[in-house]
């Protein structure tokens, strides 16, 4: 396969938000009980405009738990995205709840949170028969890689239709090193629309540093979590949602 570089100008269509609700959960698993629930959080998100729910079920259940899932999907008509480990443990369950969208991503029992992107490059051959059998149950498929060519050209081999693209270094970066770390998310995702591949993006997005994110057009949606949940304490979820929105429509 050879990777085009070239890009031409187009106006950019609306952005998705996916909102990642894992969070709540991890409240609720603090005290254990059933509240607050994700199950409302995914209700909140969509009537604050957002386009789709993302969730990530660990192999510690840490904030998901199995029996979320069946209820996230059934509360509201939003497409559902999960991230997953690439285990048989977690292909079995996806198999099982046909999400709209499975994203493949690193994980580690001992992180906090996901740390840096996929090596798709390197676990070639782990994936592939995943990806395949994902793609053939109508799941759709995508790789939370880091923003780089070698990572861009592996989900072209392995017939990943979608890349998320990792933006916890841009989040972090700091004076100069954060337009180094935005024109390398700006360029990975101009080459994955060439190369037939629609990128999205998150990690680390908050309102004061989503719009350089949000401005770039070919990325067709952005996931974010931790920061929405966070700032729902103070302001509540609907708001915290709503203006994101707003930012990222601005942006645009």
């Amino acid at each position: 396969m050879t990777l085009q570089h070239t890009q031409k100008e187009r106006s950019a269509p609306r952005l998705r938000l996916g909102v990642n609700i894992d969070h709540v959960a991890t409240i609720r698993n603090a005290r254990g009980g059933n509240h607050p629930d994700p199950v409302r959080a995914a209700q909140i998100v969509a009537a604050a405009g957002g386009d789709g729910l993302t969730v990530h079920l660990r192999e510690d259940r840490r904030h998901i738990r199995d029996d979320d899932l069946a209820r996230v999907i059934e509360a509201t008509g939003l497409p559902l995205n999960l991230e997953m480990a690439a285990t048989d443990e977690m292909l079995e369950i996806a198999l099982r709840f046909r999400p709209h969208a499975a994203c493949i991503v690193p994980e580690r029992r001992e992180e906090r949170t996901t740390e840096g992107g996929l090596d798709a490059a390197g676990q070639h051959n782990r994936l592939a028969p995943i990806v395949s059998r994902l793609v053939d149950a109508g799941v759709r498929v995508s790789l939370f890689i880091a923003p780089d060519p070698v990572q861009i050209e592996a989900a072209m081999r392995l017939g990943a239709p979608v890349v998320e693209l990792h933006t916890g270094e841009y989040a972090h970066a700091e004076d100069d090193q954060v337009a180094i770390e935005l024109r390398r998310i700006t360029d990975m995702a101009a080459l994955a629309v060439k190369n037939g591949i629609e990128p999205h993006a998150g990690h680390g997005l908050t309102y004061e540093n989503v719009s350089p994110i949000a401005a770039i057009p070919q990325l067709a949606e952005l996931n974010i979590g931790h920061y929405l949940i966070g700032e729902s304490i103070f302001v509540g979820l609907d708001a915290s949602v709503r203006r994101m929105r707003d930012l990222m429509d601005d942006a645009r």
